[in-house]
């Protein structure tokens, strides 16, 4: 039975992947949202298992602080903070805050957010395919899970290091010293 339940959701996990994305830029609502509808309708816009994977109220308040989204305006926000919450909700799951914020400035040419958004949406797109293949290519993908979740999970490390290495690269260089400065200064 639990072999059956495994099989079960490791099924409904790959369909998922291969349908479950955000909505489009002309699908996010046409109307201003207040905070809690902009914390429900994200809960919605990725995949997620209930496990601290979403956003609140708070961490919303903290991104537009730290500069990673726009202001709301008045105390509603639109297609654009939404579009920008979703990117930092699927990006906080492997970089930092600074690290966000370096990637989004490292951007050569400044996307206009319905292009940004886009852009997202198709590389996440290329992403959970991506994984989704390799999942599938795994030998003993049916019986040994734990096999399953290291492949994964030494997969994500090799990816976020990578990832992190690159981010590096993007910021200033004036941004690294101090950083190494405050690192020895500790």
């Amino acid at each position: 039975m639990e072999q059956e339940k495994q099989a079960e959701l490791l099924a409904k996990l790959e369909r998922q992947l291969a349908e479950d994305r955000p909505v489009e830029w002309d699908s996010l609502p046409d109307i201003p949202l207040y905070m809690d509808q902009v914390v429900s309708y994200l809960g919605r816009q990725l995949i997620g298992f209930g496990r601290g994977d979403t956003l609140t109220s708070a961490m919303v308040n903290n991104y537009i602080k730290d500069g990673l989204v726009p202001r709301a305006q008045g105390k509603k926000y639109g297609k654009e903070h939404l579009a920008y919450l979703t990117i930092v909700a699927a990006m906080k799951q492997v970089l930092s805050v600074r690290d966000m914020k370096a990637l989004l400035e490292g951007v050569d040419q400044p996307l206009d957010p319905r292009q940004l958004y886009q852009t997202f949406r198709e590389d996440l797109d290329i992403a959970l395919k991506g994984t989704l293949a390799h999942m599938e290519d795994l030998p003993g993908r049916e019986g040994d899970l734990s096999a399953l979740a290291l492949r994964l999970a030494l997969r994500s490390y090799a990816d976020a290091l990578a990832c992190r290495r690159v981010v590096e690269l993007l910021r200033p260089p004036e941004e690294d010293k101090k950083k190494k400065n405050k690192d020895r200064d500790e």
